[in-house]
Protein backbone atom coordinates (compact mmCIF):
# COMPACT_ATOMS: atom_id res chain seq x y z
CA UNK A 1 0.00 0.00 0.00
CA UNK A 2 2.81 2.45 0.81
CA UNK A 3 4.42 1.93 -2.59
CA UNK A 4 1.07 2.29 -4.38
CA UNK A 5 0.37 5.60 -2.67
CA UNK A 6 3.85 6.86 -3.45
CA UNK A 7 3.45 5.91 -7.12
CA UNK A 8 -0.16 6.96 -7.67
CA UNK A 9 -1.01 9.45 -4.95
CA UNK A 10 -3.16 9.52 -1.83
CA UNK A 11 -6.42 9.01 -3.76
CA UNK A 12 -5.70 5.25 -3.71
CA UNK A 13 -7.60 3.41 -0.99
CA UNK A 14 -7.94 -0.29 -0.28
CA UNK A 15 -10.83 -2.22 1.24
CA UNK A 16 -10.54 -5.75 2.66
CA UNK A 17 -13.87 -7.18 1.50
CA UNK A 18 -15.47 -9.85 3.69
CA UNK A 19 -12.75 -10.92 6.08
CA UNK A 20 -14.20 -13.83 8.06
CA UNK A 21 -11.49 -14.24 10.69
CA UNK A 22 -9.91 -11.81 13.11
CA UNK A 23 -6.42 -12.81 12.00
CA UNK A 24 -7.16 -11.83 8.39
CA UNK A 25 -8.74 -8.56 9.47
CA UNK A 26 -5.70 -7.72 11.59
CA UNK A 27 -3.37 -8.64 8.72
CA UNK A 28 -5.26 -6.23 6.45
CA UNK A 29 -5.01 -3.43 9.01
CA UNK A 30 -1.29 -4.04 9.50
CA UNK A 31 -0.81 -3.99 5.72
CA UNK A 32 -2.27 -0.49 5.52
CA UNK A 33 -5.81 -1.19 4.30
CA UNK A 34 -8.12 1.80 4.77
CA UNK A 35 -11.22 -0.24 5.55
CA UNK A 36 -12.13 -3.77 6.58
CA UNK A 37 -15.42 -5.60 6.25
CA UNK A 38 -15.49 -7.99 9.20
CA UNK A 39 -18.23 -10.46 8.32
CA UNK A 40 -19.57 -12.78 11.00
CA UNK A 41 -23.15 -12.67 9.71
CA UNK A 42 -23.28 -16.47 9.46
CA UNK A 43 -23.23 -16.66 13.27
CA UNK A 44 -26.12 -15.99 15.63
CA UNK A 45 -26.76 -12.35 16.45
CA UNK A 46 -25.21 -12.37 19.95
CA UNK A 47 -22.01 -14.06 18.79
CA UNK A 48 -21.79 -11.75 15.78
CA UNK A 49 -22.01 -8.77 18.11
CA UNK A 50 -19.31 -10.15 20.41
CA UNK A 51 -16.86 -11.05 17.63
CA UNK A 52 -17.42 -7.82 15.69
CA UNK A 53 -16.94 -5.68 18.80
CA UNK A 54 -13.64 -7.45 19.44
CA UNK A 55 -12.58 -6.87 15.83
CA UNK A 56 -13.39 -3.16 16.04
CA UNK A 57 -11.32 -2.79 19.19
CA UNK A 58 -8.35 -4.69 17.71
CA UNK A 59 -8.40 -2.90 14.37
CA UNK A 60 -8.82 0.57 15.87
CA UNK A 61 -5.86 -0.12 18.19
CA UNK A 62 -3.75 -0.68 15.06
CA UNK A 63 -5.15 2.31 13.16
CA UNK A 64 -7.72 4.56 14.86
CA UNK A 65 -8.73 5.94 11.44
CA UNK A 66 -9.50 2.57 9.85
CA UNK A 67 -13.11 2.10 8.75
CA UNK A 68 -14.70 -1.09 10.07
CA UNK A 69 -17.87 -2.53 8.56
CA UNK A 70 -20.06 -5.22 10.09
CA UNK A 71 -22.87 -7.27 8.60
CA UNK A 72 -26.11 -8.74 9.92
CA UNK A 73 -28.65 -10.92 8.18
CA UNK A 74 -28.33 -13.74 5.67
CA UNK A 75 -27.44 -12.55 2.16
CA UNK A 76 -25.02 -15.39 1.33
CA UNK A 77 -21.31 -14.75 0.82
CA UNK A 78 -20.13 -14.96 -2.80
CA UNK A 79 -20.86 -14.33 -6.48
CA UNK A 80 -22.70 -17.58 -7.19
CA UNK A 81 -25.38 -18.24 -9.82
CA UNK A 82 -28.18 -20.08 -7.96
CA UNK A 83 -30.97 -22.27 -9.31
CA UNK A 84 -33.23 -21.14 -6.46
CA UNK A 85 -33.22 -18.79 -3.50
CA UNK A 86 -30.86 -20.17 -0.80
CA UNK A 87 -32.41 -21.15 2.51
CA UNK A 88 -32.74 -18.27 4.95
CA UNK A 89 -32.30 -15.53 2.37
CA UNK A 90 -35.15 -13.04 2.40
CA UNK A 91 -35.38 -12.37 6.13
CA UNK A 92 -34.96 -8.65 6.65
CA UNK A 93 -32.82 -6.90 9.24
CA UNK A 94 -35.00 -4.91 11.63
CA UNK A 95 -34.34 -1.34 12.68
CA UNK A 96 -34.03 -2.55 16.27
CA UNK A 97 -31.40 -5.15 15.36
CA UNK A 98 -29.46 -2.62 13.33
CA UNK A 99 -29.42 -0.06 16.14
CA UNK A 100 -28.40 -2.62 18.75
CA UNK A 101 -25.62 -3.96 16.52
CA UNK A 102 -24.18 -0.53 15.70
CA UNK A 103 -24.32 0.67 19.30
CA UNK A 104 -22.87 -2.54 20.78
CA UNK A 105 -20.02 -3.04 18.30
CA UNK A 106 -18.90 0.50 17.46
CA UNK A 107 -18.72 -0.23 13.73
CA UNK A 108 -18.47 2.64 11.26
CA UNK A 109 -20.55 1.06 8.50
CA UNK A 110 -23.42 -1.45 8.57
CA UNK A 111 -24.38 -3.97 5.89
CA UNK A 112 -27.99 -5.12 6.52
CA UNK A 113 -30.27 -7.61 4.79
CA UNK A 114 -32.94 -5.58 2.96
CA UNK A 115 -33.91 -7.76 -0.01
CA UNK A 116 -30.36 -7.98 -1.34
CA UNK A 117 -28.33 -11.17 -1.86
CA UNK A 118 -24.82 -11.98 -3.02
CA UNK A 119 -24.87 -13.65 -6.41
CA UNK A 120 -27.79 -14.04 -8.79
CA UNK A 121 -30.55 -16.48 -9.59
CA UNK A 122 -30.28 -17.98 -13.08
CA UNK A 123 -33.46 -16.14 -14.04
CA UNK A 124 -31.77 -12.86 -13.08
CA UNK A 125 -28.73 -13.35 -15.31
CA UNK A 126 -30.75 -12.56 -18.43
CA UNK A 127 -33.03 -10.08 -16.69
CA UNK A 128 -36.10 -12.33 -16.56
CA UNK A 129 -36.52 -11.55 -12.87
CA UNK A 130 -35.02 -8.88 -10.66
CA UNK A 131 -34.22 -8.41 -6.99
CA UNK A 132 -36.62 -6.20 -5.09
CA UNK A 133 -35.12 -4.11 -2.33
CA UNK A 134 -37.19 -3.08 0.66
CA UNK A 135 -36.64 0.66 0.50
CA UNK A 136 -38.92 1.33 3.46
CA UNK A 137 -36.86 -0.98 5.66
CA UNK A 138 -33.67 0.77 4.55
CA UNK A 139 -35.21 4.08 5.58
CA UNK A 140 -36.22 2.67 8.97
CA UNK A 141 -32.73 1.27 9.60
CA UNK A 142 -31.09 4.54 8.60
CA UNK A 143 -33.34 6.63 10.79
CA UNK A 144 -32.98 4.34 13.81
CA UNK A 145 -29.25 3.57 13.66
CA UNK A 146 -27.85 6.67 11.96
CA UNK A 147 -25.14 4.44 10.49
CA UNK A 148 -23.48 4.58 7.11
CA UNK A 149 -25.02 1.73 5.10
CA UNK A 150 -23.60 -0.65 2.51
CA UNK A 151 -25.81 -2.54 0.09
CA UNK A 152 -24.01 -5.83 -0.59
CA UNK A 153 -25.39 -8.12 -3.27
CA UNK A 154 -27.10 -5.39 -5.25
CA UNK A 155 -26.50 -7.08 -8.61
CA UNK A 156 -29.73 -7.80 -10.44
CA UNK A 157 -31.71 -5.07 -8.66
CA UNK A 158 -34.13 -2.77 -10.44
CA UNK A 159 -32.74 0.70 -11.23
CA UNK A 160 -35.67 2.24 -9.38
CA UNK A 161 -34.94 0.14 -6.31
CA UNK A 162 -31.29 1.17 -6.30
CA UNK A 163 -32.23 4.81 -6.67
CA UNK A 164 -34.74 4.43 -3.85
CA UNK A 165 -32.20 2.69 -1.65
CA UNK A 166 -29.71 5.54 -2.10
CA UNK A 167 -32.42 8.08 -1.41
CA UNK A 168 -33.34 6.15 1.74
CA UNK A 169 -29.79 6.29 3.06
CA UNK A 170 -27.53 3.70 1.41
CA UNK A 171 -23.99 5.05 1.02
CA UNK A 172 -22.14 2.19 -0.72
CA UNK A 173 -23.45 -0.20 -3.39
CA UNK A 174 -21.83 -3.48 -4.48
CA UNK A 175 -22.58 -4.90 -7.97
CA UNK A 176 -19.72 -7.38 -8.30
CA UNK A 177 -21.69 -10.30 -9.76
CA UNK A 178 -23.04 -8.17 -12.61
CA UNK A 179 -19.47 -7.23 -13.51
CA UNK A 180 -18.34 -10.84 -13.40
CA UNK A 181 -21.19 -11.95 -15.64
CA UNK A 182 -20.26 -9.19 -18.10
CA UNK A 183 -16.63 -10.34 -18.02
CA UNK A 184 -17.53 -13.95 -18.76
CA UNK A 185 -19.90 -13.02 -21.58
CA UNK A 186 -17.23 -10.80 -23.09
CA UNK A 187 -14.68 -13.62 -23.02
CA UNK A 188 -17.18 -16.05 -24.55
CA UNK A 189 -18.04 -13.56 -27.32
CA UNK A 190 -14.37 -12.97 -28.11
CA UNK A 191 -13.68 -16.71 -28.32
CA UNK A 192 -16.63 -17.22 -30.67
CA UNK A 193 -15.61 -14.35 -32.91
CA UNK A 194 -11.92 -15.32 -32.91
CA UNK A 195 -11.90 -19.11 -32.51
CA UNK A 196 -8.22 -19.48 -33.38
CA UNK A 197 -6.90 -16.57 -31.31
CA UNK A 198 -4.66 -17.55 -28.38
CA UNK A 199 -3.30 -14.14 -27.32
CA UNK A 200 -5.04 -12.99 -24.12
CA UNK A 201 -4.60 -9.25 -24.72
CA UNK A 202 -6.40 -9.60 -28.04
CA UNK A 203 -9.36 -11.42 -26.49
CA UNK A 204 -9.82 -9.58 -23.22
CA UNK A 205 -10.80 -6.11 -24.56
CA UNK A 206 -14.28 -7.44 -25.35
CA UNK A 207 -14.67 -8.47 -21.71
CA UNK A 208 -13.40 -5.08 -20.53
CA UNK A 209 -15.98 -3.33 -22.72
CA UNK A 210 -18.77 -5.35 -21.16
CA UNK A 211 -17.60 -4.50 -17.65
CA UNK A 212 -17.30 -0.83 -18.58
CA UNK A 213 -20.84 -0.74 -19.99
CA UNK A 214 -22.35 -2.24 -16.84
CA UNK A 215 -20.33 0.07 -14.58
CA UNK A 216 -21.34 3.17 -16.54
CA UNK A 217 -24.99 2.16 -16.56
CA UNK A 218 -25.08 1.68 -12.81
CA UNK A 219 -23.00 4.79 -12.09
CA UNK A 220 -25.51 6.88 -14.03
CA UNK A 221 -28.25 5.58 -11.71
CA UNK A 222 -26.18 6.23 -8.59
CA UNK A 223 -24.99 9.69 -9.66
CA UNK A 224 -28.39 10.80 -10.89
CA UNK A 225 -29.87 9.92 -7.51
CA UNK A 226 -27.13 11.81 -5.67
CA UNK A 227 -27.58 14.91 -7.85
CA UNK A 228 -31.32 14.90 -7.20
CA UNK A 229 -30.87 15.01 -3.44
Amino acid sequence: MKSMREDYGSSISLNADHTHTLDRAIAAANAGFDSVIFDKSSLDFETNVKRTKQAVEELKSINPEIIVEGEIGNIETSSVIYDGVPSGVGLLTTAEEATEFVDATGIDVLAPAVGNMHGLLRSMVDGETRKHLNVQRIHEIKMASGALLTLHGASGSEDADLAGAIEAGVNIVHINTELRVAWRRGVETALREHPHEVTPYKLLPTAYEGIRDIALKRLRVFNRTQLQR
